[in-house]
């Protein structure tokens, strides 16, 4: 059976740019690829397992609070003096406060929450 071109133009170009950066930023070899996965591996305590939520946790909502930032900046630049654009950016620019602030609670939360498991 011969081989079938792909249906989207942009398909064979985004083939090549990913084996292009493959080629180019990934491993020498096969077994440097492999080597990362040997290290994920359970965590042996529950307070480790807790240390992880922590920073997953924490991550990402200052990336998501970071998002908010980020356009409530920029409709606010872009109002153009308009008061619905205006609003609507302050509640993003308060938005990102709020994740700002649960992502810094976020290791006193998970910490009353090993408390009430009873993880030490």
């Amino acid at each position: 059976m011969p081989l079938r071109r792909p249906t989207h133009p942009l398909a064979s170009s985004a083939v090549v740019s990913a084996l292009a950066v493959l080629l180019l930023l990934g491993p020498a070899t096969a077994a440097d690829a492999i080597a990362p996965l040997a290290v994920l591996a359970a965590p042996p305590t529950v307070d480790q397992l807790f240390a992880n939520i922590t920073t997953w946790i924490t991550g990402i909502i200052a990336t998501i609070a970071t998002t908010f930032l980020t356009f409530g900046g920029l409709r606010y630049l872009l109002a153009g003096g308009d008061p619905g654009e205006v609003e609507k950016a302050k509640g993003a620019l308060k938005g990102a406060g709020v994740g700002y602030m649960i992502a810094i609670l976020a290791p006193v939360i998970l910490d009353i929450l090993k408390g009430l498991v009873g993880a030490k």
